[in-house]
């Protein structure tokens, strides 16, 4: 069981949203913002968060624009990756006018790619984990018949209304499926947590969303070296949904990045092995 009795909860006005925030640390410690991915909230950060307090680090975890308990607008242009980026920005300034650490897992780490790639002087610096920068993926998805069959479910997600009725049905099955594909133990508790994120109002439309409104984005080509902030990628090379050769590609946009693979770990990195990670990050960030 995971001591989460040092989190604190605050609403933070980014643009036009309110977004929920998950707050741990001292309140002037560094700022680390960790960026949850799909379909998790901040609790997807619940075996990080002791080991970056401990750290020093001020903690701060949003449920991003769409999720959980934070504002749901309308419209696909309303997830576009520019207006996601923009939201980081914004909640960073509640806190500090310095750089600060980035952290970002899955559609997170898309976020916080983008924001190194639009506001690097903001980044000190950047970790992800699983996830390639938005241009190296666009490229496999359409050019590589593996990528493209890993995946699948990005064009499905198109769709309107049936993935929302999919991942609806049987109580969330496949998305409780989706997350207990983690080698670490997903318990009864942890699963009905996440299913009461995805009951509320509005949240499967929303958080699909971002999948379509990437779909509509032109991504203009970044040459080698292009990322300025340092760079951590960690990957977990059991990931079923992106394969490993786009760590390699992503690495390649970045003038200074290190890349860590762990052998045995899936898509959700963090659960999998968390001492590791926490280890990584924490040698990283300093």
């Amino acid at each position: 069981m995971v001591d989460l009795s040092g989190v604190k909860f605050t609403r933070r006005q980014c643009g036009e949203v309110t977004l929920h925030v998950a707050e741990a640390g001292p309140e002037d410690g560094p700022l680390c913002i960790l960026l949850h991915g799909f379909p998790e909230f901040w609790f997807g950060w619940r075996c990080q968060i002791g080991a970056l307090v401990e750290a020093g680090y001020r903690v701060v975890m949003p449920d991003q624009r769409g999720y959980n308990l934070s504002d749901k607008p309308k419209g696909i242009a309303r997830y576009d990756i520019d207006i996601l980026a923009a939201d980081a920005i914004a909640l960073a300034a509640h806190y500090t006018s310095e750089p600060f650490r980035l952290v970002g897992h899955d559609w997170g780490a898309v976020v916080a790619w983008w924001v190194a790639t639009r506001y690097p002087e903001s980044v000190h610096k950047l970790a992800v984990l699983n996830c390639p920068h938005p241009q190296v993926w666009l490229h496999a998805a359409r050019n590589d018949p593996k990528q493209r069959r890993a995946s699948w479910y990005v064009a499905a997600f198109q769709i309107p209304l049936l993935p929302e009725a999919m991942m609806r049905a049987g109580n969330f099955n496949a998305m409780v499926g989706a997350i207990r594909q983690s080698t670490a133990a997903v318990s009864d508790e942890d699963v009905e947590r996440y299913r009461a994120c995805w009951r509320q109002p509005g949240e499967l439309t929303a958080t699909i969303n971002w999948y379509r409104a990437a779909a509509r984005h032109r991504f203009e080509p970044l040459a080698p070296g292009s990322i300025k902030p340092p760079v951590q990628i960690i990957w977990g090379k059991q990931d079923p949904y992106v394969l490993p050769a786009l760590a390699e590609a992503s690495r390649a946009l970045c003038a200074d990045a290190r890349l860590t693979f762990l052998p045995e770990a899936t898509h959700w990195v963090a659960h999998d092995a968390p001492e590791r990670v926490n280890a990584l990050l924490r040698d990283f960030l300093k």
